[in-house]
């Protein structure tokens, strides 16, 4: 990465004493309350010959099934058509999806066509992984770019080849979701042990008594609950409540690094032990210049080429800091600001100090 980039640092910040808390819906799913994803063959019409060519075999056999179903039987070998491409159609039904609803569904190529832009999309059914049909997409693709020109004389943006159809499938089937009864699940999206104990001590305070505790944290990763006798009938109602109990999470001290776009971010839970940094440069350029002798005219001289090596160094002052016992992440902010340190730089510094045991975080590089 070239030190001449804009560093983007970020770090997290407190803004009080103690962590913001978060509301238990962002911090977890209910088992059984989830998207099942379903998949489709179909084809795509009315291209502008930008369809898949004679060479993709299971399109053209498409087309022909298609057409004797209605009632008209030609020869996948006989028709040779470019507006016509064959397609994967995916979606993603949501948890208690009714008939009648409609959900979008994403389309991709699947043979040699160029471009989708102003295709449509032929009545489409769409499968679970056990095979069921739950929905039947159709409608005109959407397409994220575009391909303009011909031969190699061509301007292209985003891919062409796959596109959406805004709300272009029909749920046919009820979702195979799990209604929450009398014990609900709550699966942790981050698993953490600290996490799962505080979300279990929050769902006692607010619903639970001296001798009744309906949560139960099984391991970092989920966590019981018993319905309430009082929300016994009323399970919904207990749900919407327990979704907007506040935790505070617990998340791991953390770096991550993008080398690629000189970007760092840092958690407020970083800390460095003690540890003097010391930081310079030395800069060593080599140029060399090839210099021509021509002989004067009509002379017996030769032309030679003569090479003159030039060689510079330049040693930057090195600057250093001196961070404390329990330093925050604002004041390494502030040290590593103080001296100058480039992107690069800071991210030479972070690597040398976990290496030296001073840095009590993890650091992940993209």
């Amino acid at each position: 990465m070239n030190s001449s980039k804009v560093m983007c640092l970020l770090a997290l910040m407190p803004l009080g004493a103690a962590n913001e808390r978060t509301r238990l819906k962002d911090l977890v799913s209910i088992e059984g309350v989830r998207d099942n994803q379903l998949v489709g063959y179909g084809i795509v019409v009315g291209l502008n010959r930008t369809g898949d060519s004679q060479q993709t075999i299971f399109s053209a056999q498409s087309l022909t099934n298609l057409l004797q179903r209605m009632g008209v039987v030609v020869s996948p070998t006989l028709i040779q058509v470019r507006n016509t491409a064959a397609v994967i159609v995916t979606a993603d039904l949501p948890p208690f999806a009714q008939p009648g609803t409609r959900i979008d569904i994403s389309v991709g190529a699947v043979g040699d066509t160029t471009n989708l832009q102003g295709g449509i999309l032929v009545l489409t059914p769409l499968k679970s992984s056990d095979g069921q049909v739950f929905a039947v997409g159709q409608g005109s693709v959407i397409t994220g770019g575009f391909v303009a020109g011909k031969g190699g004389n061509t301007k292209g943006l985003n891919h062409p080849t796959a596109g959406r159809i805004p709300n272009g499938a029909i749920v046919e089937r009820l979702a195979p979701s799990i209604a929450p009864q009398g014990h609900i699940k709550l699966q942790l999206r981050r698993a953490d042990f600290i996490t799962a104990a505080r979300i279990m001590t929050a769902i006692n305070d607010k619903f639970g008594n001296d001798t009744v505790h309906p949560a139960h944290a099984d391991n970092s990763a989920l966590v019981s609950v018993d319905t309430p006798a009082a929300y016994s009938s009323k399970t919904v109602e207990f749900l919407s409540e327990l979704e907007n109990v506040l935790v505070e999470a617990d998340r791991p001290a953390r770096i991550v690094i993008d080398e690629r776009t000189g970007t760092i971010v840092m958690g407020k839970e970083v800390r460095i032990a003690p540890v003097a940094i010391l930081h310079g440069a030395l800069t060593v350029q080599i140029q060399t210049n090839l210099n021509v002798s021509q002989p004067a005219p009509l002379s017996a001289g030769q032309t030679t080429v003569t090479p003159a090596v030039t060689v510079t160094t330049n040693e930057a002052t090195a600057k250093n800091i001196v961070l404390e016992q329990g330093a925050s992440v604002e004041e390494l902010v502030r040290a590593l600001t103080a001296i100058g340190s480039t992107a690069r730089d800071i991210i030479a510094i972070l690597q040398n100090l976990k290496a030296a045991g001073a840095l009590e975080a993890e650091v992940e590089v993209l």
